[in-house]
């Protein structure tokens, strides 16, 4: 692992600028690795999310050194408000010794570039507008050594080398299928479509979820769509608004989603302004590959982190905590591994990354993976809904199961039962 560098060869390649990429490269490079991070686009982009972040996601920045201040341009959430069933009930970020009391909101077009930035700035070489193709593997053992990529508006066709890569190329992966996984068919997946409102609930400093998407439109009765709903105020004068829907949902493949977020959005009340005419950008939608969906996250010197890897939370569709805490597990495994002295030594210590992700989230996503077939069933969701919320201390509880927030040791009895669930469940 320790060839002459060159400007195309690196101790670590890092393919995608996006959180988990990002994350994986600053890691690496703040322990002295050489690392070049690839990003087939330019910054800033466009990238499909609710801009929420979790106090897990606001742990993670502040490991990376990124300043999180209200100067610097972030907006600071308490909580979440839940609505549904005739029910509205405002939950506060649990206090833990873990985590942070509170979350953040930021445009994923700018987060996403403050990132890549911060991985530079620690040593990381980053190449945007670097589109990788085919993997270059060892012919002898098949172990990737390399990805091929074309650089630039001129698309400079060049190879870059080093002994580990990691993919950080999202949902769609490309070098994990040229390297033989496929998504597992037994696993969740989500689908989310947003988009941006003028609107002036656009300082809201809690995060929204609903439960119950309603058509109000038309003479008949209000119709329940299937789904879940947000509304995050950004701060800017917008409001991101979106719906996720899992595969568990009968509605699924039926449906066209940007309509189903139209017919939601023209139901809510005029004054808040979400109408096509104060929108301010298109409706996107994006694939949520869920539960280790695919799998194993190393083989033959590669690397899965974040939606590559399928680390979104089945439970409530975050992915951007998943995806930097997989890239700093994921950097810290290389690091041990590159201190090794032979090449079965360092083997062994790579094998350890996805036995480690499987002890960290194993239990919990398995725990996810029979709620997301539970509340698949119409039924089953509006009797949670119309009971749940009418009980804070239950909802409380379910606030920490769903967002993954507990204190591992010294925590309180809803701490230690959800602990307790994880620790028992199969770590598939």
């Amino acid at each position: 692992m320790n060839e002459p560098r060159t400007e195309q060869t690196a101790d670590v390649i890092v393919v995608g600028a996006g959180p988990a990429g990002s994350t994986t490269a600053y890691h690496l490079a703040k322990a002295g690795l050489d690392v070049l991070l690839l990003e087939k686009t330019a910054f800033p982009r466009e990238k499909v999310c609710g801009d929420g972040l979790t106090p897990r996601a606001t742990k993670q920045l502040v490991a990376m050194g990124i300043d999180i201040s209200e100067e610097a341009g972030w907006l600071r959430n308490k909580g979440l408000r839940i609505i549904g069933g005739g029910h509205r009930l405002q939950l506060d970020w649990p206090d833990l010794a873990s985590f942070p009391d509170y979350g953040l909101v930021r445009k994923r077009d700018d987060f996403d570039e403050q990132l890549a930035h911060q991985a530079q700035k620690a040593g990381a070489r980053l190449h945007e507008r670097c589109n990788v193709g085919a993997p270059v593997t060892d012919p002898r053992t098949g172990r990737i050594i390399g990805v091929e990529a074309k650089l630039g508006v001129e698309k400079t066709p060049v190879t870059f080398h080093a002994p580990l890569v990691v993919a950080a190329d999202g949902n769609s992966t490309r070098l994990s299928l040229a390297m033989g996984l496929h998504r597992r068919e037994d696993r969740p997946m989500g689908v989310a479509v947003r988009t941006y409102f003028t609107s002036p609930r656009h300082d809201d400093d809690y995060l929204e979820s609903w439960l119950e998407l309603w058509d109000k439109r038309g003479p008949g009765p209000d119709r329940l769509l299937p789904g879940y709903g947000w509304v995050f105020g950004m701060g800017d004068g917008t409001s991101n608004v979106g719906l996720g829907v899992l595969n568990t949902s009968a509605s699924f493949k039926e449906l066209d989603w940007r309509e189903v977020l139209k017919a939601w959005t023209a139901s809510m009340p005029e004054e808040w302004g979400y109408t096509e005419e104060n929108m301010t950008g298109p409706i996107r939608g994006a694939a949520l590959p869920m539960a280790f969906n695919r799998q194993p996250h190393y083989t033959k010197g590669l690397l899965l982190v974040g939606d590559a890897g399928g680390l979104v939370n089945p439970f409530n569709g975050e992915g951007i905590a998943y995806a930097m805490e997989s890239g700093q597990i994921a950097a810290d495994v290389i690091v041990q591994a590159h201190a090794r002295t032979t090449p079965a030594q360092r083997e062994r210590a790579l094998l350890g990354y996805p036995k480690v992700l499987k002890e960290t989230y194993g239990g919990y996503y398995s725990l996810g993976r029979a709620f997301v077939k539970l509340i698949g069933n119409p039924k089953v969701m509006k009797l949670a809904t119309e009971r749940g919320l009418t009980h804070p201390v239950l909802m409380r509880f379910t606030l920490k199961m769903l967002a993954n927030l507990t204190d591992p040791t010294g925590g309180d009895a809803m701490d230690r039962v959800i602990n307790g669930l994880t620790k028992v469940a199969p770590k598939a």
